[in-house]
């Protein structure tokens, strides 16, 4: 647990790799809001134990960034009696998609995570007074998916980007948009945060704007160099050199991008629905393996 201004934390996972994801709390005279969960019963535990030591109230309120289940597994450690807002497509997608996670890596110690959606939904923003403290919350558009939400606290300019920004950790917008995720970053940019806490990874600043931009600016160049050779995404990763990025965590998301850059280069509306379990097997074959999760 960090404090990164007076009465808001980032909770932090490390390695932040699949499944392991970060949470935010944000503590006002009358509310506590605790923004995303964690995946597994164990882990949420734990962020109920960590969030007790700097809030003497139990949080009345629950953020979902988004519909994924390592930010919202553990939401019924928390509700009742916490409400839980999150986008309206976020309620349609974490019911639609259920407990269907877990199937992925039955090795891990998933606990009893029974499935809690969100209460209260919004469709394009909202604004929640914890107190004296006003916190934004926005939807701003597809990107690492079509319910991305995010998290802004004016005052102490910190920003809760979820999964539209990573640091140290390959993005992934199989579910969402690359074209979208740049014109987020971008509306995020104007608001100018001073600290950024991503969806995965240490808390940072400014600087993940243009390294996240930067990463999906080249997964657009290969993308297109590939689709105009008659590559499929399979070929292009095989024969594409990480170059900068080979340092990111999960490296094998590349093969998920691709797709996704593929169907907008298609003329596919940013979101639009794709076979997204034909493109995990394909980024599991390009893996040689299943993708590693420590949760």
């Amino acid at each position: 647990m960090q404090q990164l201004a007076p009465g808001i934390y980032a909770y932090v996972q490390p390695d932040g790799g699949w499944c392991i994801n970060n949470a935010g709390v944000v503590i006002g005279e009358d509310t506590t809001v605790v923004i995303d969960t964690a995946a597994t019963e164990r882990r949420a535990r734990l962020l109920r134990e960590e969030i007790a030591k700097v809030s003497l109230r139990t949080p009345n309120l629950l953020v979902n960034t988004h519909f994924h289940g390592d930010h919202h597994f553990g939401n019924a450690q928390f509700s009742p009696p916490a409400t839980i807002v999150a986008h309206e497509v976020a309620r349609t997608e974490i019911i639609e998609a259920g407990l269907g996670l877990r199937q992925l890596w039955p090795q891990v110690e998933w606990g009893e995570t029974p499935l809690t959606p969100p209460t209260l939904t919004f469709h394009d923003a909202i604004t929640i007074h914890a107190g004296q403290t006003r916190i934004e919350l926005m939807h701003l558009g597809p990107a690492h998916t079509t319910n991305d939400i995010f998290v802004w606290v004016p005052e102490s300019r910190v920003l809760f980007a979820g999964d539209v920004l990573w640091n140290g950790v390959t993005p992934f917008c199989l579910m969402g948009s690359i074209a979208g995720s740049l014109q987020v970053i971008e509306r995020l940019r104007e608001l100018d945060p001073v600290l950024i806490v991503p969806g995965h990874g240490d808390v940072g600043g400014p600087e993940l704007f243009d390294a996240n931009e930067a990463y999906l600016r080249w997964i657009q160049d290969i993308a297109r160099d590939g689709h105009a050779s008659g590559l499929s995404t399979l070929e292009v990763a095989s024969k594409t050199d990480l170059g900068e990025f080979a340092g990111l965590l999960d490296p094998e998301r590349l093969v998920g991008n691709l797709h996704r850059a593929y169907a907008e280069l298609a003329g596919l509306a940013p979101g639009a629905r794709i076979d997204v379990a034909a493109a995990f097997g394909e980024m599991v074959a390009h893996h040689g393996r299943l993708p590693d999760c420590h949760a």
